[in-house]
């Protein structure tokens, strides 16, 4: 049996001087209430032979509503508790949270109610600092934050 695999775009901008990336809130009724340790980076999964930067680029979209541009840094990819292999890029932009607009999905909800509900895959979006980040973010996901925040602070000619 293969590993999903799944793709995804960390967006990052430079505000005052302070790095701040975007994650986004899964939508549904069994996140409604959870915050720190349930914010991902906007991502979903794609099929073996699809080119994943592609596959990162359309679930931005999908769960955004905005498209992500510019110049992608690849991350290197990490392995969840699940076992599946989340790939990601990080590429600097900007986007209103208030103007996320995800794709829906359909659940049975409540359960063994017979009754099909539609629910948005992402109920917000938000700016945070790494520091927040890291306690916002899926715990399998934070070796991306570091990535990003190691290969900025790299960069010579760059001030994050």
């Amino acid at each position: 049996m293969t590993a999903k695999n799944s793709a995804g775009i960390l967006l990052f901008r430079v505000r005052s001087g302070i790095l701040e990336v975007f994650l986004v809130h899964p939508g549904g009724p069994f996140w409604q209430k959870k915050d720190l340790g349930a914010w991902s980076i906007p991502k979903g999964e794609f099929e073996e032979g699809v080119d994943a930067l592609t596959a990162a680029r359309r679930e931005f979209h999908e769960e955004t509503g905005s498209e992500a541009t510019g110049e992608f840094m690849s991350l290197t990819p990490l392995k969840q508790r699940s076992g599946k292999i989340v790939h990601a890029w990080a590429a600097e932009g900007d986007i209103d949270p208030a103007s996320v607009a995800s794709n829906t999905f359909l659940l049975e909800w409540p359960p063994r109610s017979g009754k099909q509900q539609e629910f948005p895959e992402i109920d917000r979006g938000g700016w945070f600092t790494i520091a927040t980040a890291k306690e916002k973010i899926i715990p399998g996901q934070r070796g991306f934050l570091d990535q990003l925040q190691d290969y900025l602070d790299s960069r010579p000619s760059r001030k994050a």
